[in-house]
């Protein structure tokens, strides 16, 4: 195979925001997003190399969404308790882009590949949604 460029775990990052947008006055943990994606997979049969790698990832992913804008603290008027967060308008774009439950959505994910871990810095990721999202 050639050589591969390096990309997200879009399911991971689609667990987590979906953990995000439903976490309304509960504890946002990326390590238990981990947990329940490598259940998913296993119970699929697809084989999950190393659950505390997976686990690392989340918490690299948390840092990534919150610097890049896609989510924010929770208000404590809204559900915030200080240790969990809201969707921003970019992090539901990104969510948009990305959810599996919609059929045919692979295009969106193709489209940030492309752009290897770069996709999720603001800067790139603005640029390539409106594209992402039209095609």
């Amino acid at each position: 195979m050639t050589t591969h460029q390096q990309t997200h775990n879009w399911d991971l990052v689609e667990r987590m925001l979906h953990e995000v947008q439903n976490g309304a006055g509960q504890p946002f943990v990326p390590r238990r997003c981990a947990e329940e994606l490598a259940d998913a997979l296993q119970q699929a049969g697809k084989p999950i190399d190393n659950l505390d790698s997976l686990k690392a990832q989340a918490d690299d992913y948390e840092a990534t969404l919150l610097t890049g804008g896609f989510i924010a603290p929770r208000p404590e008027a809204e559900g915030g308790n200080g240790e969990n967060f809201e969707l921003t308008p970019r992090g539901a774009q990104l969510l948009s882009m990305i959810d599996s439950t919609f059929p045919g959505e692979e295009h969106p994910r193709e489209v940030l590949d492309r752009h290897g871990l770069a996709a999720l810095t603001p800067e790139v990721f603005d640029g390539l949604a409106p594209r992402a999202t039209l095609v």
